[in-house]
């Protein structure tokens, strides 16, 4: 399936507009990244766990919401926004969130 962030699909045109689709991952940091991370907060560099913790979640809110697309029988995402917070009172879950319109191509 064809997702986007532009509005349109190069050479394409759309047939109907199927709704808004979203897919949303919220995923609990554990303590030992949160320890490396403290780590190079003060030494400096970047955090790989954190990074690949970001990837993973990004990857299945993108599939979670191409999963949904599909139930609506949509050929393409148009307009995908990605959103990202941290939550819980200690900041220890990630949510990742995203949201495109669902499209049928001709």
């Amino acid at each position: 399936m064809i997702v986007t962030t532009t509005n349109q699909v190069e050479k394409r045109t759309i047939a109907k507009y199927q709704g808004i689709v979203f897919g949303e991952v919220i995923t609990g940091i554990n303590v030992f990244k949160d320890i490396g991370a403290s780590v190079r907060n003060v030494l400096g560099g970047r955090s790989k766990s954190y990074e690949n913790e970001l990837l993973v979640a990004r990857e299945e809110a993108i599939a979670e919401m191409v999963e949904r697309a599909k139930k609506v029988d949509a050929d393409a995402i148009v307009g995908m926004k990605m959103d990202y917070e941290v939550l819980g009172s200690d900041n220890g879950m990630l949510m990742v969130t995203c949201s495109g319109t669902a499209v049928l191509l001709d």
